[in-house]
């Protein structure tokens, strides 16, 4: 019989510099499970069923994970500093392939220029998958985790029109009331 402990001493007998590279490779898979799954229910019921379907699992997902990042991590502050580090430990941010992060005490941004996700869409003949609502769910929700005063404005994501050199940004701000 096979338990989580044999599991946690098999990934102990892989070498430490292997680790990230293990843990990456997973998440790019669970990646490719939700691409599939997404491109699955597009072509059975169509492109808005996908991404209603997609922004309902990912609003949730955002929720779980930041609640479980925070046990896993120690977490108990709750401003922005502390959110934006702990979303770089998330799904979603980590192996985003060229991100960019600025972080203050009352405002964060962070800035998708290479997306995977599109960019494999594009190269099967896909057009751009309009994620805005999916990626603006999950970041609230994540958000919301930490701080029910915590503001996710995006300023641009597809469907937008956006530069080349850009596939989205998402700006936190902290709104004490």
């Amino acid at each position: 019989m096979t338990s989580r402990e044999t599991d946690r001493q098999l990934l102990s007998k892989l070498p430490k510099e292997t680790l990230p590279d293990f843990i990456l490779m997973h998440l790019r898979n669970l990646w490719a499970v939700d691409g599939l799954y997404y491109l699955g229910i597009e072509q059975r019921w169509g492109t808005p069923q996908a991404t209603e379907v997609d922004q309902q699992v990912w609003q949730v997902m955002g929720k779980i994970e930041a609640r479980r990042l925070k046990e896993l991590l120690q977490i108990t502050k709750n401003d922005i500093p502390t959110m934006m580090h702990t979303l770089q430990y998330s799904g979603w941010a980590l192996d985003l392939e060229d991100k960019e992060i600025e972080i203050s005490p009352t405002k964060a941004i962070i800035r998708n220029r290479t997306c995977r996700v599109q960019n494999t869409r594009l190269k099967k003949g896909l057009k751009e998958f309009g994620c805005k609502p999916v990626r603006k769910g999950y970041l609230e929700s994540f958000a919301q985790e930490f701080n029910p005063h915590i503001q996710v404005t995006c300023t641009v994501c597809p469907p937008d029109t956006h530069p080349k050199n850009l596939w989205c940004e998402w700006i936190f701000t902290l709104h004490e009331k």
